[in-house]
């Protein structure tokens, strides 16, 4: 992270002619498992990486935001007095639309000053990271300390999702922000998303000698497109259909009166959300009791039904998967919203060139573009790095 922080000071001289008040950090993050649960309330088991978000920031004397970073040209400007939904756009969405944001969870907008913010980060954009709720958690955490807010990290990530649905427009849960902001060495975030009690698990991978591989297909995607939107709006169907609150209220004993009720396709995704609510429980009992070495089949599982039911998977993932478990790989899974994006593997420490070798060779036997792939470890969540 060291790299990352001295191009955070340097942007930020270079842009704005002075040095930054501070730097402020956030990871993006994998989901282990418990794909789309988030916004039916439902489980999910997440973990803060090592690839983080950098955010330089110092408060101005006026009421102007300036943002700049370091993939993208322009420096986006905007005064607090116009700060809505509707004059927000671009990248600049995710910095600006916290600011938005908070003024929704009690920040008096009309009273705190403006700031200059440069930002940097090595979160891979498109890969299902989250890259996303890096942003917005580093820019949280760094005004609720310039604002002097005192808000809870909880609040901090009701303001990303909300910044998430309402400025980028994308339908998407409180998990991303969670892990990003919660996220612990070594461990994973167990979150309720009813109640957003949060507990974190230990993962254990560094004392199995196991590594999580990422496998990023370089199949981009948006949440923003339609394919995430419908899958929700089918969840939402199921649901009333059902005559519930939330498919988070149905259990696997539900499935045969829903195969009943619904049509095939909302059956089938229905399926998917109760069967992968299950999947993560067990996935939490089996670290608690067993440890990471004891939970392949869960991923595995998760993957075909992602696959087969929630049908977010492609071709390149579900290669990446396949060929990773041929190769050695514990379990693997798509993780991340769908349509493209990255899998993930854990794999024995030894077997990562072999899997990796494996992997690489299929992808060029198909035409594929090469997959960029990378370990990843269980980190601290956003906090003040100085």
């Amino acid at each position: 992270m060291t790299n990352l922080c001295s191009s955070a000071r340097a942007g930020f001289a270079a842009r704005f002619g002075r040095a930054p008040d501070g730097l402020w950090s956030a990871p993006g993050r994998v989901n282990l498992i418990g794909e789309h649960t988030d916004y039916n309330e439902g489980f999910v088991l997440p973990l803060a990486i090592d690839r983080r978000t950098i955010v330089a920031l110092a408060p101005r004397d006026d009421r102007l935001m300036r943002v700049a970073s370091s993939f993208a040209e322009r420096t986006v400007e905007l005064g607090l007095d116009d700060l809505i939904p509707e004059n927000l756009a671009d990248w600049s969405a995710y910095p600006l639309g916290i600011a938005w944001a908070l003024g929704q969870f009690g920040a008096d907008l009309g009273a705190v000053t403006g700031f200059d913010a440069y930002i940097v980060s090595d979160v891979p954009v498109g890969a299902g990271l989250s890259s996303s709720a890096a942003i917005e958690c580093a820019v949280a955490v760094a005004l609720n300390d310039l604002w002097q807010l005192g808000l809870e990290l909880r609040t901090l990530a009701l303001a990303g999702q909300l910044a998430e649905n309402q400025v980028v427009g994308a339908p998407t849960g409180i998990m991303d922000q969670s892990a990003s902001l919660l996220g612990r060495v070594d461990a994973v975030v167990f979150l309720d998303c009813r109640s957003l009690h949060a507990e974190v698990i230990p993962l254990g991978c560094d004392p199995a000698g196991l590594d999580l591989l990422i496998i990023d297909s370089q199949v981009s995607h948006a949440h923003s497109t339609g394919g995430y939107a419908s899958r929700r709006a089918s969840c939402e169907l199921g649901a009333r259909l059902m005559g519930v609150p939330a498919l988070r209220d149905l259990g696997v004993s539900d499935l045969a009166r829903a195969a009943e009720l619904l049509d095939d396709e909302t059956f089938r995704r229905v399926r998917h959300i109760v069967t992968e609510n299950q999947r993560v429980l067990e996935t939490v009992q089996t670290l608690r009791e067993q440890g990471p070495t004891a939970i392949g089949a869960l991923l595995d599982a998760s993957h075909l039904s992602m696959r087969d039911d929630f049908e977010i998977s492609v071709p390149e993932l579900d290669l990446a998967v396949e060929t990773a478990r041929a190769a050695g790989a514990i379990g693997a899974r798509m993780t991340g919203g769908g349509f493209g994006g990255a899998a993930i593997a854990l794999i024995p420490s030894g077997l990562r060139p072999v899997i990796e070798a494996a992997v690489g060779a299929a992808f060029t036997a198909r035409g594929y573009v090469a997959p960029v792939m990378f370990v990843v470890r269980a980190a601290d969540g956003a906090h003040k790095v100085e």
